[in-house]
């Protein structure tokens, strides 16, 4: 059975692997990211995309958010302009949702819990601290539109990356966005397992929808809450799941994409694209798979020959770079690698005992 590498930084100060290499070699200089943000609100460091690795593909990056809180958005706003990122960011106030029109916005006691769903407080009280944060304090009418309406409406082709967090909502703004849905090929979607707000859908509805539109779910984050009635918890299992974010990816190198559209899409770039994705977004055994797909389908041209980038990334893990002929795809690397590469390959291997 061959080993299984379990990587933590040991140079760099960042969690993806690849995508430095991959940058100083001018491999992302051809690529454009779009980002959407559904539910931008910053609430801490996590939600400001520059602090984490995403910062790397600019100036070929631009990222819009949208929030129902205009206040929110003009803070977002302010913050980007105040430290001067190197990428295009908008923060717009728009609800979207299923449908042009317009709806009940549930603002709750702590406004990062509003939602366009009524909370479901008789629950939320069963549970410890959820009620203070999420009964409603007031109810406002506001507009809503669909992605599909703003992206039309801007000229706006294709999306990479879709984050979405709308507190029960989140299925309602993936229906709004079938058409550009067809262009991203990566998302993370907030799923709620119980009726945290009444009449939500729950995270089978949003992964079945998911599904039918040809991505695959590569992992869910998970938040379990005890009850308010009890101070008793195991380490095993310390409350109800209730919430988490799923991750879906639109495997373009698979061969079951029932979608024609995407089938069209399998191209290197697109193939590039994701790989880097999957790298920003920690899913590093996914990333190299893809880019060892794009050497061996695309490698004869220069622009997508990503041997040396990877060797050059795995060095900095010396549990990796002692080991070379563990991994699977050592003699693509071989065959692709440029000389000085190979003479580092060749080192690695006879120093093996």
């Amino acid at each position: 059975m061959l080993p299984t590498f379990h990587l933590s930084p040991y140079l760099y100060a960042f969690m993806s692997i690849f995508l430095h290499s991959l940058k100083k070699r001018g491999h992302l200089d051809r690529i454009h990211l779009t980002v959407c943000n559904v539910g931008s609100r910053k609430i801490n460091d996590k939600d400001d995309y520059g602090s984490l690795d995403w910062s790397i593909f600019a100036p070929n990056l631009t990222i819009y958010g949208f929030d129902a809180d205009a206040d929110a958005c003009e803070a977002a706003n302010d913050r980007s302009t105040a430290q001067q990122v190197p990428w295009t960011e908008h923060h717009i106030p728009l609800a979207l949702s299923n449908a042009i029109g317009e709806a009940t916005l549930y603002v709750t006691q702590n406004p990062m819990c509003s939602s366009l769903y009524p909370p479901n407080e008789e629950y939320l009280e069963r549970f410890t601290g959820l009620i203070k944060l999420v009964a409603t304090d007031f109810t406002i009418e506001v507009e809503t539109t669909t992605l599909d309406a703003f992206c039309r409406q801007e000229g706006i082709e294709a999306i990479d990356f879709l984050q979405i967090d709308v507190q029960g909502a989140d299925l309602n703004v993936l229906q709004g966005a079938n058409q550009i849905l067809q262009t991203v090929l990566a998302t993370q979607v907030e799923v709620e397992f119980s009726h945290l707000y009444k009449g939500q859908p729950l995270f089978a509805d949003v992964d079945a929808f998911m599904r039918t539109n040809d991505f695959t779910l590569f992992d869910l984050s998970h938040t379990a809450c005890g009850r308010a009635r009890s101070l008793l918890q195991t380490s095993r299992h310390p409350g109800q799941l209730l919430w988490g974010d799923a991750y879906y990816f639109c495997d373009l190198i698979g061969s079951d994409l029932s979608s024609e559209a995407k089938m069209r899409r399998k191209t290197p770039e697109q193939i590039l694209k994701l790989a880097c994705l999957a790298d920003v977004l920690e899913f590093s055994d996914y990333a190299l798979e893809l880019l060892e797909y794009l050497i061996l389908n695309y490698g004869s041209d220069p622009a997508y020959n990503v041997a040396d980038a990877i060797v050059e990334s795995l060095q900095l893990y010396p549990d990796v770079a002692n080991r070379w002929d563990a991994f699977p795809f050592f003699q693509t690397l071989r065959k692709y690698a440029s000389p000085d590469i190979l003479d580092t390959l060749a080192q690695c291997s006879e120093a093996l005992p």
